[in-house]
């Protein structure tokens, strides 16, 4: 759903089309028409961080194929439609249209030669896509570092730009960059091969201008850390809290997640005869040995087929398979519906749904606004025809007048604070980060239990003290940065005690 802010900028872009020429209103009108569509959320990650599965659960189908292939390589966009199709979308313009295989997943070969694709254009009646749109994009800085090397010389990597993989294209890239939203996908602790990569987030992030504000992490497949079947919540925390501090300039938060589960639950694959295996293998005289390793629940004898049992490894592995059992032996008549509930709980998956839909949904229509603001400022510099530049610029900064897009200007502010564009003390970067991104005074003040008067004093309070330094200390753009949360505070006390 298209927010007010959003709404009044498409409306903008609809009062420029009419002013200015034909090329420059071609991009306005482009900009207008993206307003209106889902928020597009871009998941990003390294090859087999296991993006395309936290894709799955986030569609809740198995569309995305999880085993590297063909359909890996390139950017695929899910978006809600009347019926299933896959197109792709070639680098000159023209599709081809492509069933889903027999499991209803993408097919992985795509029947067009890498190096013409553009991305996998995906529609689905998955309910789930009609407030979010879904880029699966490939992974960055692959393990191979010779594959790595050959992609950075073929792109032109530089210090300030992504290492992809190979045969990424520039339409490719380009739809990466056009997501107002990014989640990063991490897997395991920080060894040294994943400092490099998470070197490669933070460049990547500074040429999708990704930032805390619009950015969240998924330290993902937890469920690896561990052996066996051991719980691996109390060593994931620690690692994602460990992330999240590496990264504070890249994202909001880190979240652990089993991604495996994740796709289980909420794709709906676990079937009764699957919880029937399940409830059969609790009563193993050996469960013990069998939920050791791989290996020994492979080979051991069971009550269960090998074939049954190896199914449940590809739709829980070990630890869903051990937390599955635990459930089921506490409780003789729990259904298939209660326990997809618990290991869908269990996989962390809930809290990252709920960070999206009510943190990254709520600020949708800010994200998508500031976006298209950024656009529109970005061709009033680079159009040819100084009548155009000067309608652009004007529309643009008669809107900005208005005091509800001052918002605007707090997320614009913080995003030059948080990418290193404007340097600022880490305390007063993360207090303007929390203006731009919430309306709710109290956690932007840090008074979870403050009255209206105590907020409204110390919201004026903070409109001083960014005063004092606009003009006390500061730089020239630390001074403009400064004055836009001034007022961004002072509005705030308005607001709270009008």
């Amino acid at each position: 759903m298209t927010g007010p802010l959003s709404s009044r900028l498409a409306t903008l872009c609809d009062e420029i089309v009419a002013r200015v020429g034909s090329e420059a209103g071609g991009q306005v009108r482009h900009i207008g028409v993206r307003l209106h569509e889902p928020l597009r959320v871009a998941i990003a990650g390294r090859l087999k961080a296991g993006k395309s599965t936290l894709v799955n659960a986030l569609i809740g189908r198995r569309v995305a194929p999880t085993a590297v292939g063909e359909c890996t390589r390139v950017v695929t966009r899910f978006r809600y439609g009347p019926a299933d199709r896959v197109d792709v979308v070639c680098r000159d313009g023209s599709r081809q249209s492509l069933p889903l295989d027999a499991d209803g997943m993408i097919p992985q070969r795509l029947g067009v030669p890498a190096a013409r694709v553009a991305y996998v254009d995906v529609t689905l009646t998955s309910e789930k896509l009609q407030t979010l749109t879904v880029v699966d994009t490939p992974g960055l800085a692959s393990t191979d570092t010779q594959v790595s090397l050959r992609a950075e010389e073929a792109v032109g990597t530089t210090t300030n730009t992504a290492p992809f993989d190979a045969d990424i294209d520039a339409d490719s890239a380009g739809e990466v960059a056009a997501a107002e939203a990014v989640v990063y996908v991490f897997t395991q602790a920080v060894r040294a091969d994943d400092v490099r990569a998470l070197e490669a987030f933070r460049a990547a992030s500074a040429r999708l201008a990704s930032t805390p504000i619009n950015a969240l992490g998924v330290f993902g497949k937890i469920d690896t850390l561990v052996g066996g079947a051991e719980d691996p919540w109390p060593v994931a925390e620690p690692l994602a809290a460990q992330q999240a501090a590496l990264l504070a300039r890249t994202v909001s938060e880190v979240i652990p997640v089993a991604g495996l589960l994740a796709e289980t639950g909420e794709a709906g694959r676990l079937t009764s005869a699957d919880c029937d295996a399940l409830r059969a293998l609790s009563r193993a005289d050996n469960l013990g040995v069998l939920l050791a390793s791989v290996d020994l629940f492979r080979t051991r004898a069971a009550p269960v087929s090998a074939e049954q049992r190896e199914r449940l490894l590809g739709l829980l592995d070990l630890y869903g398979i051990g937390y599955a059992i635990v459930q089921l032996a506490a409780d003789e008549h729990l259904g298939t519906g209660e326990l997809v509930r618990r290991l869908v709980a269990a996989s962390g998956f809930p809290r990252l749904r709920h960070t999206l839909d009510d943190v990254m949904t709520w600020r949708s229509d800010a994200i998508k606004a500031g976006w298209a603001l950024a656009r529109l400022e970005k061709l009033a510099g680079h159009t040819g025809d100084p009548r155009d530049r000067e309608a652009i610029r004007d529309a643009v900064e008669q809107l900005l007048r208005e005091p509800g897009y001052h918002r605007l200007r707090l997320l614009e502010a913080a995003q030059r604070v948080a990418t290193g564009t404007v340097a600022m003390p880490v305390e007063w970067e993360q207090e303007l980060t929390r203006l731009a991104t919430s309306e709710d005074a109290r956690w932007i003040l840090r008074l979870p239990e403050a009255g209206v008067d105590e907020l409204a004093d110390a919201a004026l309070a903070a409109a001083n003290r960014w005063r004092v330094y606009a003009v006390a200390g500061a730089g020239p753009a630390q001074s403009r940065v400064a004055q836009v949360a001034h007022r961004g505070f002072y509005l705030l006390s308005k607001q709270v005690r009008p």
